[in-house]
């Protein structure tokens, strides 16, 4: 699918990965909504990048909804996300807190679903593209820590897990509406959370990666995102985009 004077929503596109697609969509031609919490960010990129910005809380369908009012998205690409750290039982003997595990699933999980199921009602609903009766594509987040959840990701993980999971049937179901469904499950990349840490922190990170041994570079997300939507053979798949790396425990 072309990107030039698609509609494209980029959810978490105020910072990190999702601010990395949402400019790389913009440079490509695309009529870019950013959904963000942070209204302040959000709208400060989509100022820049002549597009707009929509105050939502992913986890919350009504709001999804709302933030899609009058948009009519071909592209759609879920990076919003957190990431928190709790072992399932702690040093004290506490277990985990239920109330933060719920909220990683309802953001990371029921958040990218409330996103990419509302999206696809809307593409499904738009003429087809020539030559394969294209209608739209959506893109969401994973992690490698679906697959190799370290110790203290049990919430996160487990969120991950499920929008891995959630890639080949959601494809499955939008096959014959002509909308393609596929997840990057990304390594460890310079995001926010890991600029606040000390350079030797970040380099010593990196290094665990066996090449190139260093952090991702959000455009790199951003790149694999647009050749994902060029594609068209590109469907129902989880690429690892990890510099070959696989997680240790700890």
């Amino acid at each position: 699918m072309q990107i030039n004077g698609m509609q494209a929503v980029v959810t978490g596109g105020a910072s990190g990965l999702g601010e990395a697609t949402a400019r790389m969509l913009a440079e490509a031609g695309a009529k870019v909504a950013i959904f963000d919490t942070n209204a302040a960010r959000g709208e400060a990129v989509a100022a820049e990048i002549s597009g707009q910005f929509r105050l939502v809380d992913v986890s919350d369908a009504e709001s999804v909804a709302h933030g899609l009012a009058g948009l009519s998205p071909r592209i759609c690409v879920s990076c919003a996300g957190i990431a928190p750290g709790a072992k399932t039982v702690d040093r004290d003997g506490n277990a985990h807190n239920a109330a933060l595990f719920a909220k990683a699933i309802n953001i990371n999980l029921i958040g990218t679903f409330n996103v990419a199921s509302q999206c696809a009602a809307l593409m499904a609903a738009q003429s087809p593209e020539e030559p394969d009766g294209a209608r739209g594509v959506i893109i969401n987040t994973a992690s490698v820590a679906a697959f190799e959840g370290q110790i203290g990701q049990a919430a996160y993980a487990a969120s991950k897990g499920g929008v891995a999971a959630l890639t080949l049937p959601m494809a499955r179901d939008l096959a014959r509406s002509g909308v393609r469904v596929m997840a990057i499950a990304p390594g460890l990349f310079l995001t926010p959370m890991l600029e606040g840490l000390p350079v030797e922190v970040q380099e010593s990170l990196g290094a665990q990666a066996p090449y190139p041994p260093r952090l991702g570079k959000p455009a790199e997300f951003a790149g694999l995102v647009r050749h994902i939507v060029e594609n068209p053979m590109l469907n129902g798949e989880v690429i690892r985009l990890d510099a070959a790396i696989r997680m240790t425990p700890k």
